[in-house]
């Protein structure tokens, strides 16, 4: 069993901004993007599964016309609830630092935390890696260190770390029998750095 996973290309959004499952739209960079995103992916694809937000779903469509695209809510990037689409250095510091001291058990306010995304994703993703065939994961960058972190062992902490996924990446992910071998495809970033925490 082959599962690719494939994060979903530059959000237009400008950069300082919280945001997790604000439903985004994508740039003008788009078209390029999926170009640079094709070569690296099978045309044996058995099956495709998407975050509902469209700036995975639209780049679902666009790499797979062909499929029926299933849509997960649990696919979904983090909840940041009250933060979400504010400036992270206007969010008041006494309210950010217990999040910022174990963002991976502490909940955003109205949220949710790291260890509670982690959950409904590993779920998600055991029932993808049940189904017969070559398939596919388009989601957000939350998303995909989850299940890497899920299919290597590694603390969801040092998941940030030791995983970098830009936007439009690909990895591939082998199954067999209870063995993970992942390989990262494309990484290359057209952003620059991203900025998901505040300036300190």
């Amino acid at each position: 069993m082959e599962i690719y996973l494939i994060r979903h290309t530059t959000p237009a959004i400008a950069k300082g901004i919280c945001y997790g499952q604000t439903d985004l739209d994508i740039t003008e960079t788009f078209e390029q993007e999926v170009t640079n995103i094709v070569p690296h992916l099978p045309g044996n694809i058995a099956s495709v599964y998407s975050s509902p937000l469209q700036r995975c779903h639209k780049l679902a469509k666009a790499l797979f016309p062909q499929h029926t695209i299933e849509l997960d809510k649990d696919l979904m990037e983090l909840n940041c609830g009250n933060w979400e689409m504010q400036e992270w250095n206007a969010i008041p510091k006494t309210e950010m630092q217990p999040w910022l001291d174990d963002f991976v058990n502490v909940a955003v306010p109205d949220g949710e935390s790291y260890t509670q995304m982690h959950a409904r994703v590993v779920k998600r993703f055991e029932h993808v890696s049940q189904q017969a065939g070559p398939a596919v994961i388009v989601a957000h960058g939350g998303v995909l260190r989850s299940i890497l972190a899920h299919i290597t062992d590694t603390g969801l902490k040092e998941s940030f770390d030791l995983f970098t996924c830009h936007y439009g990446c690909v990895v591939k992910i082998d199954i067999e029998d209870i063995s993970f071998r992942h390989e990262m495809l494309y990484n290359v970033s057209l952003a620059g750095k991203e900025w998901h925490r505040p300036s300190l």
